[in-house]
């Protein structure tokens, strides 16, 4: 299948008051159209930084340090002005975030903030606009939409709000969808139906999807691709099954091991494990691998190395001392 977005050796470092901050380390990311890549780990890692990235919404904006390139249908965005990218965010790249109150105006109607985005985007009247909204909400199994436009969203609840924002995201058929831990503070019955409304999204569009989280339950449930981000870089990329059932990366099988279990273990230690240590702060100089300060399996040659990219079979890749490479 075609990539919608295809990302090559991004590096992101960011201007603050302790000087010159390295946030993102050399990513390497395909998404195609019609999949969807979930990006996992760790709060720090840099999940959401490559979302700002792709989106070029840096903090300091022109003033970050960006090497590498972003292609966007053909389209390097780190080439765009900021006027340029105006005509790709919402309606080419769609984003949802994790809290939808802090994105949509309390002072607005629902019906007002869906209507101007389809009227920015595109050439429609306002009548027009607000009869693709209520479709819209339609979509999104909102019952009741001509209600709901008529709503301020503090009259929402959390995971009406949420179907509000994909609903708005998908207003432009945009190509490629960027979902920022969406299902986050939401019970587990909305977490199913926000799952549900992304995968339904994918297949009758055929929406490129970026779906960002720390919980590996959900991206179990909903993604094609995963990629393991620790400490800025991509560690693991795999199919989905393949990480989660034979995980390479120590950090990947430590992300599982800390991942709660509701059946009795064999062996008889229900003892929930964890990941010694932190992730390390971005200034912290680290010569070899980034993980190797926490990691129980590494070597001298860890902390001394930064493991190479080893690309295997069926496009699974990983930056590790202790897998041999191999070549397709």
């Amino acid at each position: 299948m075609e990539n919608i977005l295809s990302i090559k050796n991004l590096s992101v470092s960011l201007s603050g008051k302790r000087g010159i901050v390295p946030i993102l380390h050399n990513i390497s990311l395909e998404v195609e159209q019609g999949h969807i890549l979930g990006i996992v780990g760790e709060s720090g890692s840099g999940k959401s930084m490559t979302a700002f990235a792709i989106n070029q919404l840096l903090p300091g904006g022109r003033k970050s340090i960006v090497d590498g390139s972003i292609s966007f249908c053909g389209e390097d965005l780190t080439e765009k002005t900021e006027k340029e990218m105006t005509k790709f965010r919402g309606k080419e790249i769609a984003m949802i975030f994790q809290e939808p109150m802090t994105c949509l105006n309390p002072v607005f109607t629902i019906g007002r903030q869906m209507k101007d985005v389809i009227m920015t985007h595109q050439k429609k009247s306002s009548k027009e606009a607000e009869k693709q909204a209520e479709e819209m909400l339609e979509k999104v199994h909102i019952r009741n939409p001509n209600r709901v436009l008529s709503c301020y969203p503090y009259e929402l609840s959390g995971g009406m709000r949420q179907r509000v924002m994909i609903a708005i995201a998908l207003s432009c058929s945009p190509k490629l969808l960027i979902a920022d831990e969406p299902t986050t503070a939401l019970d587990v019955t909305i977490q199913a139906q926000i799952i549900f409304l992304i995968k339904e999204a994918c297949k009758a569009t055929g929406t490129g999807v970026i779906f960002i989280s720390h919980d590996l339950g959900v991206v179990s449930q909903l993604c094609d691709t995963i990629a393991v981000m620790y400490s800025g870089q991509i560690v693991e990329v795999g199919r989905a099954a393949d990480v989660l059932a034979h995980p390479q990366h120590p950090y990947t099988k430590a992300l599982l091991a800390s991942v709660p279990s509701f059946t009795p273990r064999e062996d008889g230690n229900d003892t929930l494990s964890a990941i010694p240590g932190m992730v390390p702060d971005p200034l912290e100089v680290i010569t070899g691998c980034r993980f190797a300060p926490r990691c129980s399996y590494a070597m001298d040659i860890c902390h001394k190395k930064v493991p190479p990219l080893q690309i295997f079979a069926d496009g699974y890749s990983l930056h590790c001392h202790l897998q041999k490479e191999v070549e397709n």
